[in-house]
């Protein structure tokens, strides 16, 4: 018995925001002074690093869970099936809905929940609920939905990673034009047919001195209310943790389905950092000693920016819908799923479509 991917859809916001967007901030560092670089200097940098070029926000009338049930909806269709056959709705996500222009987190009842109601599911023993997992959340959603696939409990799953990152940001951050909005979601299902499915995962959380590499902080702007937090991180120890600790996971996953690394055909992995997705992914061929083979690692973060729990199903989707030219995924590939985050999170899986 095999727990399958069936169906895939995502949502792309259509307010599309570039560089240039943020000519006009003031950026400040942690102390409240205003940065010697111009802003586009700044933005530059950023373009050499992250590879981001432009982002998408939410439309101004739309939370997180109206993302959620777009790329739910999507799924459905796409897979073809009745969605009073769905046993559980697992929603990642990691803010709630946060409305334009407010500052405050709406998670009850859960987003899981609203996106049930909004497809208008009567079947009551179809169980919603939310997982906050930092930027793997995605992964560890359908890492639980295999579990429940395999045990018994359930045949049919629906897993959305959403996210209007947008809204917690600190505008006086540089780190703020990394973050971007978005949905993905995907049906899992029990089959019984072929070898085709997941075929191994592994999840860690390292909590003891990296818990806070990613946090809520006050602004950067001293005269902002102090109580007011939004989304921070330390970049540099973040990726020395991600290049650390990503590929020796990966690496442990891959091992495990039993495939070879000469049999792996893609590497989807969370769209946080060109940069640090490049030397992750460069870590681990090296752990088996072979160089990175071209194509191996579809990127769209340019456009799309930083989307977190988003980033991931909206690329499948993307691939798998034909709309990355030169990336495409065949019957028999083998796809090595992974993504680190807040917590700090890292998790993956195998699949072989």
């Amino acid at each position: 018995m095999m727990t399958k991917i069936i169906g895939v859809g995502n949502y792309i916001p259509s307010e599309t925001i570039t560089n240039l967007f943020f000519d006009n901030h003031i950026f400040l560092n942690e102390q409240g002074v205003l940065l010697k670089e111009n802003n586009a200097s700044i933005t530059e940098k950023l373009k050499k690093i992250t590879g981001i070029e432009e982002r998408r926000y939410a439309h101004h009338s739309q939370v997180t869970s109206d993302l959620g049930v777009i790329a739910a909806q999507l799924a459905i269709e796409n897979a073809g099936i009745d969605p009073e056959t769905l046993d559980y709705i697992i929603f990642a996500h990691n803010f709630g809905d946060v409305r334009f222009g407010t500052v405050q987190s709406d998670m009850v009842p859960s987003l899981a929940a609203r996106v049930k109601h909004l497809l208008k599911i009567r079947n009551n023993f179809c169980v919603a609920y939310d997982l906050l997992f930092g930027c793997p959340g995605w992964i560890e959603g359908v890492i639980q939905a295999n579990a429940f696939i395999k045990s018994g409990i359930a045949r049919r799953c629906l897993v959305i990673g959403a996210e209007t990152l947008s809204r917690v940001v600190d505008i006086h951050d540089r780190d703020s034009m990394i973050y971007a909005d978005g949905a993905g979601a995907a049906i899992l299902e029990m089959s019984n047919n072929d070898n085709s499915g997941i075929q191994s995962h592994l999840s860690a959380s390292y909590t003891y001195t990296e818990k806070d590499y990613l946090y809520f902080g006050k602004s950067y702007n001293n005269d902002r209310c102090p109580d007011t937090r939004y989304i921070k991180m330390d970049g540099r120890k973040i990726y020395e943790f991600a290049l650390s600790n990503v590929p020796v996971a990966m690496k442990k996953c891959l091992d495990d389905s039993g495939y070879s690394i000469q049999q792996l055909n893609k590497i989807i992995i969370h769209q946080a950092n060109e940069k640090m997705d490049e030397a992750i992914v460069g870590r681990f061929y090296q752990l088996y000693g072979i160089p990175v083979p071209e194509n191996i690692m579809p990127m769209v973060i340019h456009k799309l920016g930083n989307s977190s729990v988003a980033t991931i199903p909206s690329l499948l989707a993307m691939i798998l819908k034909g709309e990355l030219e030169q990336h495409q995924i065949n019957n028999g590939d083998i796809v090595l799923f992974a993504s680190v985050g807040a917590g700090m999170n890292i998790n993956a899986f195998v699949y072989r479509f």
